[in-house]
Formats: C-alpha cells, sequence, structure tokens
C-alpha cells in the first residue's frame, strides 16, 4: 500500500469536516478559509476537489447519504406511522451544522443530487399518502402542502440548533408538536 493511498482519505476527511464546519457557520467561506481550517494548503485543497462546486457536490452527497441513514436507523422496527414521522425528526434535527447550509444551495442543477433529492421527496410523499389513508393527517389536506410543511419545520428546528436557541432534542420536539398539531383534522 502507497504511503499516498493512506494519507489522502484523512486529509481529504479533514476538508469534508472543516467545509461542513465553516460552511454551517458561513455559507461563503472561501476555500482558502476551508483549507486553513483543515491544516492544509490550497493546492492540496484543490487537488481533492478542483472547485467550491465540486466540493458543494461532494457535501452534498455525504449529507443527504447521513439523512437517509439517520432516517432508515431511526425508523428500523416500527410500523407506526406517526412514530416514524416523530423518529425521523429526532434523528435529522441533530444534523443541523452538516445539513442547514445545503439548503441555499441551488443542487438542483446537480442531475444525480437532484435525481437523490426526488427520491426522498418521493418517499416523503408516499409515507404522507399513507399517513392520510390512516387517518394521521386531514384527508383534504394537499400531500404536496404537508411535505413542504415536514420540510420547513425541520428547517425551522435546525436554525434554531444552529443559532444555539434550543438544542437538538428541543427543536426535534418542538417541529413534531407543530406538525402534528397543524395537519390534523380541525373540527371548527
Amino acid at each position: 500500500m502507497c504511503l499516498m493511498n493512506i494519507i489522502r482519505p484523512s486529509t481529504r476527511d479533514a476538508i469534508i469536516s472543516a467545509a461542513f464546519d465553516l460552511y454551517a457557520k458561513d455559507p461563503a467561506a472561501s476555500l482558502g478559509d476551508i483549507a486553513r481550517r483543515a491544516g492544509v494548503g490550497r493546492a492540496t485543497l484543490h487537488r481533492q476537489f478542483p472547485s467550491r462546486t465540486h466540493l458543494i457536490r461532494t457535501l452534498a452527497q455525504i449529507a443527504q447519504a447521513e439523512l437517509d441513514e439517520a432516517v432508515e436507523n431511526a425508523t428500523k422496527g416500527t410500523n407506526d406511522l406517526a412514530e416514524a414521522f416523530r423518529l425521523s425528526i429526532v434523528a435529522i434535527v441533530p444534523l443541523a451544522n452538516r445539513q442547514l447550509f445545503l439548503a441555499n444551495e441551488n443542487l438542483e442543477q446537480d442531475p444525480e443530487l437532484a435525481t437523490a433529492y426526488a427520491a426522498s421527496r418521493n418517499d416523503l410523499i408516499l409515507s404522507i399518502e399513507e399517513a392520510k389513508a390512516q387517518g394521521l393527517f386531514a384527508p383534504g389536506m394537499p400531500t404536496p402542502w404537508i411535505a413542504l410543511a415536514y420540510e420547513n419545520l425541520i428547517y425551522a428546528a435546525w436554525s434554531m440548533v444552529q443559532k444555539g436557541e434550543a438544542t437538538p432534542k428541543h427543536a426535534a420536539e418542538f417541529a413534531w408538536r407543530t406538525f402534528m398539531l397543524g395537519m390534523k383534522e380541525n373540527d371548527r
């Protein structure tokens, strides 16, 4: 095994970690800032990631995989859709620093990322439709509205965590309660 193969993964990991940390605080951080935070030179960073776009794409792929894994692990073994939605929120909210800045990136232009997001969104839509059929959500509430509300409540929870206004546990609870109270049938 070549020594360079041993060094590259840790260098790449340091750059990725630094990028997640800096972009969580400043989405406009420069590649130079990231290189400094990672403890590498700009040339080393550019060997790993030729452009900001390439770095952001890599971060988005990692973030999507982390979200998918967190939700899958959290909901494994539950057949109760309400509990699955709650467990998903509880699992997703602590990922705020590695997710929040990506919400402001234009990732739809990348076909692979757009496909991954569309698949994730489709899974959410199917779960919402199943939950509506079980009476968990108001039948007249449009499914796209419920999905958008779900995604935006997670974004709000991430924002509160990032600003230090709530712990991940509390932010997840706020998002969950708001989501469930807002999507039920209103007796009025």
